[in-house]
């Protein structure tokens, strides 16, 4: 399983509108073939780091959703919202193990 957390820095008065964003893709997302989970994170420590977890059955399964149009519209409308550029992390998912 390819999984990817996604620390994102937010500027405080863009947070609900970041949550909103991350609301749309998420429900975009999890309907992709391969993706197996797409969370939302907020830090309770510090309201304006998220962490996106997305695990997809493989490499291509991750890849294709970098191609579609809700995560186009979320990478565009969240540019400005960003404290400083988001930061992917590459893990392998070991269990549970993917179909």
């Amino acid at each position: 399983m390819h999984v990817t957390l996604v620390h994102v820095s937010v500027r405080p008065e863009r947070i609900t509108d970041f949550v909103e964003a991350c609301r749309l893709n998420h429900e975009g997302s999890t309907a992709e073939p391969g993706n197996r989970r797409f969370d939302i994170l907020q830090d309770a420590a510090d309201p304006t780091h998220f962490v996106l977890y997305e695990a997809y059955a493989s490499a291509t399964d991750a890849l294709a959703h970098k191609q579609t149009a809700h995560y186009a519209a979320w990478r565009d409308s969240v540019a400005d919202m960003m404290a400083r550029p988001r930061e992917g992390q590459p893990f392998v998912g070991l269990f549970p193990a993917a179909d």
